[in-house]
């Protein structure tokens, strides 16, 4: 039950974050969207993925490990599916420049947004963790 409590709670900021870094993350709502959000989540990562890693073995072996991030990507999906206030949509990325480094502005499908939202968390959930145990 802790753990059930903690990962919501670091999903549902994960959630926060990612919605304020990236415009094509959308949640209509406020603080009861983002917990119930980060609990849905927390419900599908604890029972739907290793249900899907099972299934996803032989993918996972001949791509050497890419379909693991096809099955977050489902997951996501799956989020938006069942907590209609969260939506991920196409978004342009405005670019960035520093010190003769520069990104130009690019244009992100909603394919590559899912993976970019589901990158975003995993890379926030682990750092909050490892925070966490510190």
């Amino acid at each position: 039950m802790k753990s059930i409590l903690r990962n919501t709670l670091i999903n549902a900021f994960a959630l926060f974050l990612i919605s304020q870094a990236i415009s094509g993350m959308h949640i209509a709502g406020g603080f009861e969207t983002y917990l119930f959000g980060g609990f849905a989540l927390s419900l599908l990562f604890l029972i739907l993925k290793p249900i899907l890693n099972i299934i996803a073995i032989p993918l996972n072996i001949v791509t050497l490990g890419f379909f693991s991030v096809i099955t977050n990507i489902i997951i996501y999906y799956l989020l938006t599916v069942f907590v209609p206030s969260i939506s991920i949509t196409d978004f342009t990325y405005q670019g960035f420049s520093y010190a003769g480094f520069i990104i130009p502005r690019f244009y992100i499908n909603i394919f590559f947004s899912f993976i970019t939202v589901s990158f975003m968390q995993s890379v926030i959930f682990s750092f909050v963790s490892w925070l966490m145990r510190k």
